[in-house]
């Protein structure tokens, strides 16, 4: 196993069996330029979120007893997303292990959010077929324990959860947009659009930008969640 393979398990707490599964989770898609020998982590990125997922579920239902299925879900999403684990991928150091094409790395890539977070999941689901889910659950609890303190520290107000159910769908982030303000500057009155796209804008009124920003996301988390069911 090279130095950079045994510096990341250094990080991470856990010791392969078989290396070349971290090789995988390591390898970008980029890497090799459609000559590599060793698979992209694409496939382990998609079990590792699944895996992640469960995780996370079983940690809140410990947690929160008495929280509602959808309380659940808001906190699912801050945990389950890519700059969640993109965090998790810096602290672990991960992006100094990962192979990319020189492209890539000319770009930054081993910064990039997306690339760390897509990695971080490959990772768990490497941990995962190595060591079966005992192990994906000492993993996680270690390297998400500083997301999870977090979550428990600061409230959530309807522009964060709206926030992290966007980066949840894979949606781009919520803009807003002040379209309107009216009345005397003792006493102004705000409406602000919010605008996902792929989805219909949503629209609050507040006296406050902020305000009326935190209706207009109610309100379209209000509406997405009607059409989810």
């Amino acid at each position: 196993m090279s130095n950079r393979l045994k510096r990341l398990e250094e990080k991470t707490g856990y010791r392969f069996r078989d290396a070349a599964l971290l090789e995988t989770a390591l390898t970008h898609a980029s890497h090799g330029d459609g000559r590599r020998r060793t698979p992209s982590n694409e496939r382990m990125e998609f079990l590792g979120d699944r895996v992640l997922g469960l995780l996370v579920a079983e940690q809140l239902y410990g947690m929160f007893s008495g929280l509602s299925e959808g309380g659940l879900a808001h906190r699912l999403n801050a945990l389950v997303n890519k700059g969640a684990c993109a965090r998790v991928a810096r602290k672990i150091g991960l992006g100094d292990a990962l192979l990319l094409s020189p492209a890539e790395e000319r770009l930054g890539g081993r910064e990039k959010e997306s690339i760390l977070g897509d990695a971080c999941e490959a990772l768990i689901g490497a941990i995962y077929l190595d060591g079966g889910m005992e192990a994906a659950r000492i993993f996680f609890a270690a390297a998400w324990r500083e997301e999870m303190d977090a979550l428990t520290k600061r409230p959530k107000d309807a522009k964060s959860h709206l926030q992290e159910w966007a980066a949840h769908k894979r949606f781009t982030a919520p803009v807003y947009e002040v379209i309107s303000r009216k009345g005397p500057d003792h006493r102004p009155h705000f409406v602000v659009e919010v605008r996902i796209d792929g989805l219909e804008p949503a629209t609050g009124e507040g006296a406050s930008k902020q305000a009326a920003q935190r209706a207009a996301a109610e309100a379209m988390l209000k509406r997405e969640r009607v059409n989810e069911q």
